[in-house]
């Protein structure tokens, strides 16, 4: 069984920074990708980032340039490094592992005041 925990959001100013983990516990012996989503109440979960097992990246056009997707294979954790937040970065930030089917983490709030 394999548990997501992620760790490191919070409340920042607009142009501000936080940096996202996210750490899997329970045997993952190969991904096919991890990464994260956001949700904001009301709408629909949308993709932010995601990087594949051979470390293609992927990103929503709203955080091309201002968001970094990062993993570290040793620690089965995957990193959001989110830049020059926007009010509109506020949401629920869940990431997730495709392994034999996706697992989700339980979210963290991102709040950015402008």
């Amino acid at each position: 069984q394999v548990q997501l925990v992620e760790s490191g959001g919070g409340l920042v100013q607009a142009g501000g920074s936080l940096r996202l983990s996210c750490a899997a516990s329970g045997s993952i012996f190969r991904f096919n990708v991890m990464g994260w989503h956001r949700q904001v109440p009301g709408k629909q979960r949308e993709l932010v980032a995601s990087i594949t097992s051979g470390g293609f990246t992927n990103y929503a056009d709203s955080v091309k340039g201002r968001f970094t997707i990062a993993r570290d294979g040793a620690k089965d954790t995957v990193y959001l490094q989110m830049n020059s937040l926007k009010s509109e970065d506020t949401a629920v930030y869940y990431c997730f592992f495709v392994v034999d089917r996706t697992y989700w983490g339980q979210g963290t709030q991102v709040t950015v005041s402008s």
